[in-house]
């Protein structure tokens, strides 16, 4: 007798849960996604800064221990929900134009259970440029990416015909988005300029100017008055420029325009804020939300609502959604990692349970709201509050972030070697320029 078939798509953080702990013995299960690897996003920042190595920050989708779990690197480009068929065609970056390149041969997977969990793209707004000239940090690739472009504006402004005006504009790392990403990016990015950029570059280090922009009245928005207050001031004493209020109007080749400010030049524009939705979750006749970011639109057991209710079903049979590109009916929560982790859970429970014979448990989805943490620097982070307690901030904060980002892994080994490069790095500093 065969195995039930999950299908999965999407090899983010809710996509790689289920694959990591679903029971293989009693389903057989595939994973489609253009990404081989799956991203611990809260590491990328400091990957991208040489705080650790960059295969510390991401995980396989194929590995030893998952052998038996299938991956197609490819995009569903549609569903067929009445006959439980996903459509799909291969993802690569170059593919040969010819038609009997198997590159671009579309393909079919059907499925006894659906798993939609193909996360967001970054949304750019439409602003002018940003696609072309703007970074972003969703993935290692984009990780690594910064860190080139780094060290290229480093020695470009090492060069002997390069004037100081010219340095301190190629140096100039502007960052869009003052929510944990934009924020983390640019601390982590200020402890490098003042310690090792200083030391491996000292007659150019010194030219490193960092700023925040955000159309938001103030950074950090999610945490309270105090928290985001605190934040704001110890980024500008290290002088971090911190510009909230402000309307991004386009980007170019080396300089982008504010509303309020005009021209500003920069060696490099780290775009970090919005989410967009993928084609898929646009394309797809089913409930979704009608505000913001459009999302798929589940019930309280995660099931997708169809668009219209079809012979009193309001649901479709054995179709869940989660991660960035779902939301609970009522809900509305955040598109987190936490989140996501804690749906596919209880999606894992619900279909191991199955496997043994057990009747899964007819409870509701409830999010467990953990404390939000978020570092800014210098040994320095904020801790926003839960229930009757308040938040907190200074070294303590910072410490919690570090150690939260070791337990992002789910791997003991690049736990034991985050913790190993941390102690390396204390003691010899960083060996970002060697990399």
């Amino acid at each position: 007798m065969s195995k039930p078939h999950i299908l999965i798509i999407g090899s983010g953080w809710a996509g790689f849960y289920l694959a990591s702990y679903l029971n293989t013995s009693a389903y057989s299960i595939t994973i489609i996604s253009p990404r081989r690897t799956s991203a611990y996003t809260p590491l990328l920042a400091s990957a991208a800064c040489g705080l650790f190595n960059f295969y510390l920050a991401e995980e396989p989708v194929r590995s030893k221990s998952r052998s038996c779990i299938k991956y197609h690197k490819a995009n569903v480009i549609s569903i067929t929900f009445s006959t439980r068929t996903a459509h799909c065609i291969p993802a690569f970056d170059s593919p040969s134009s010819s038609s009997d390149d198997i590159s671009n041969q579309p393909f079919d997977i059907p499925y006894d259970y659906l798993i939609i969990a193909p996360g967001c793209g970054p949304n750019t707004f439409s602003t002018p440029g940003v696609t072309t000239h703007a970074l972003f940090l969703k993935n290692v690739s984009d990780a690594m990416t910064i860190r080139k472009l780094l060290f290229d504006l480093l020695e470009k402004a090492s060069l002997p015909t390069c004037t100081p005006a010219l340095a301190a504009s190629l140096l100039h790392v502007a960052i869009v988005g003052g929510g944990p990403t934009g924020v983390e990016m640019a601390a982590e990015l200020d402890d490098l300029a003042h310690h090792e950029l200083l030391d491996t570059y000292p007659a150019v280090a010194p030219y490193i100017r960092i700023s925040i922009w955000d159309v938001a009245p103030n950074i950090l928005g999610t945490y309270d008055r105090k928290l985001y207050e605190y934040a704001n001031e110890r980024l500008v004493r290290r002088n971090i420029a911190v510009e909230t209020g402000a309307h991004i109007e386009r980007v170019e080749q080396g300089a982008f325009w504010t509303k309020e400010k005009g021209k500003v030049e920069c060696g490099m524009l780290v775009w970090a804020t919005g989410n967009k939705a993928v084609d898929l979750t646009e394309s797809l006749d089913v409930r979704k939300t009608t505000r913001g970011l459009v999302r798929i639109l589940t019930d309280s057991h995660l099931r997708v609502y169809k668009s219209k209710a079809e012979d009193g079903d309001e649901v479709f049979e054995n179709v869940f959604a989660l991660g960035d590109a779902a939301d609970v009916e009522g809900a509305s929560l955040p598109t987190t990692a936490e989140v996501a982790c804690q749906k596919a859970k209880y999606l894992v429970d619900f279909f191991n349970d199955q496997a043994k014979a057990n009747p899964p448990s007819a409870k509701p989805f409830e999010y467990q709201q953990k404390r939000l943490v978020s570092y800014i620097g210098s040994h320095d982070g904020v801790i926003a509050g839960k229930g009757d307690q308040e938040g907190w901030t200074g070294r303590s904060a910072w410490l919690a972030w570090r150690s939260g980002s070791v337990m992002w892994t789910r791997s003991w080994r690049n736990r034991l070697v985050i913790l190993l490069t941390w102690l390396l790095n204390s003691i010899f500093g960083k060996e970002i320029a060697k990399m």
